[in-house]
């Protein structure tokens, strides 16, 4: 049974720095990445990692700030997110895709429960 478990969130300052970790169990996967949503509004892509070539993708709105990297012997994706805005605050979701991902929903096939972030001003 496929399952990505996702941990590191929680309350941060602004200016702060946070590292969530998504372990997949099941099997291994072309590309993982991040997501993340605040009520009201679609998911959207924040970063992205394959896994044979180490390639990185990342939003615009982050770049800079987050840096995503992966662990294949143990199977884990980790975002590590540094100088924290407000504006970050939302559900952070691990994703996977079984075939070469990009920065779409629609591209990835499991999702992990989420995590919460939230900053504060």
């Amino acid at each position: 049974q496929v399952q990505l478990v996702e941990s590191g969130g929680g309350l941060v300052q602004a200016g702060g720095s946070l590292r969530l970790s998504c372990a997949a169990f099941g099997r291994t996967f072309s590309t993982m990445g991040w997501f993340r949503q605040v009520p009201g509004k679609e998911r959207e892509f924040v970063a992205a990692v394959t896994w044979c070539g180490g390639s990185r993708y990342y939003a615009d709105s982050v770049k800079g700030r987050l840096s995503i990297s992966r662990d294949n012997a143990k199977n884990t994706v980790y975002l590590q997110k540094n100088m924290l805005k407000p504006e970050d605050t939302a559900v952070y979701y691990c994703a996977a895709a079984r075939y070469p991902g990009g920065t779409y929903v629609r591209q990835y096939d499991y999702w992990g429960q989420g995590t919460q972030v939230t900053v504060s001003s």
